[in-house]
């Protein structure tokens, strides 16, 4: 009842762990799998390792969590030791991070070739400078970036998009022209945190990304905007911590969704208890697959 298909990607199960929470070894993605997730997305990885940003880079905010990690990662050549654990317990999805589309084609190649089974292309951080989000909001660098990642892979290559824009439709329209094979929506919020006592930001960075249950209803719409944009799959993303969040998600249109905040605030049994009771609900409802929710709230 609850398998899916993120275009010719198969999922036994339709949530997935998102990038940056519980995907940095090996060990700890073969552990998610473990505990209910259909598949896991990596953390975003990029050519050389880098720190990231300097603490302090996360605080917990009413309704979610605001960071600024700055994609600290140990560089692909390194981390091809941790997709070796991961890929012989199940279905990893390959994200990277990159300045320009000769670096995202690399990555993508480096991550098809330690056996992930998609690559998902981080075009929405709001907290790197140089990357993420800042190359993700132009249509044009979206586009040739996609189609560079597509020219290196054999495997399904997936796009992240930021609700940071306001043209999220030509964005999504960008990445089918592309060739892309699926959308994942959405990233987190710029946002800011001020401490009060100090009369100063928060983060060190100044800004972060806001995540967890506030950003929820954004992500349902941006779901349900492209879906009627565009004909590709989407794997919604943003604020989902029960049945009824990732319910709202495909019936506004995806076919999968992911899993972050929630693990740091339910722990890493919430896939199991989405997982009973969506399809409690989907019996309850007369749905016999993802499939027939997908979309439902287009009708």
């Amino acid at each position: 009842m609850l398998e899916t298909f993120v275009g010719r990607l198969a999922l036994d199960r339709p949530g997935m762990v998102a990038s940056g929470i519980m995907d940095e070894t090996g060990a700890s993605m073969a552990r998610m799998l473990d505990s209910g997730a259909g598949a896991v997305v990596t953390k975003s990885i990029g050519l050389a390792p880098s720190p990231g940003h300097r603490n302090p880079t996360f605080t917990e905010v009413k309704g979610g969590f605001v960071n600024a990690m700055g994609l600290p990662n140990p560089g692909i050549d390194l981390f091809g030791e941790e997709m070796e654990i991961a890929v012989r317990k199940g279905k990893i999805v390959g994200s990277v991070f990159g300045k320009d589309p000769a670096e995202f084609s690399e990555l993508a190649g480096r991550m098809e070739d330690y056996g992930a089974c998609a690559v998902e292309l981080n075009l929405s951080c709001p907290h790197a400078k140089g990357y993420g989000m800042e190359v993700g909001v132009d249509p044009a660098l979206v586009k040739s970036i996609v189609a560079a990642a597509k020219s290196s892979v054999s495997v399904p290559v997936w796009a992240k998009l930021t609700p940071n824009t306001h043209i999220l439709g030509e964005i999504a329209s960008a990445v089918s022209d592309a060739g892309g094979d699926a959308i994942v929506a959405i990233n987190t919020l710029k946002a800011m945190v001020i401490s009060p006592e100090f009369a100063a930001p928060f983060l060190s960075n100044r800004f972060g990304g806001l995540s967890g249950p506030a950003v929820r209803s954004v992500g349902v719409r941006a779901v349900y905007d492209i879906r009627s944009a565009v004909d590709l799959p989407i794997v919604g993303v943003g604020g989902i911590s029960d049945w009824r969040d990732a319910a709202q998600y495909i019936m506004a249109g995806a076919c999968a969704f992911q899993v972050g905040s929630a693990i740091a605030s339910k722990g890493v049994n919430v896939f199991e208890a989405i997982n009973r009771d969506l399809e409690d609900f989907m019996r309850s409802f007369g749905y016999s697959s993802i499939r027939d929710m997908e979309g439902a709230a287009h009708e």
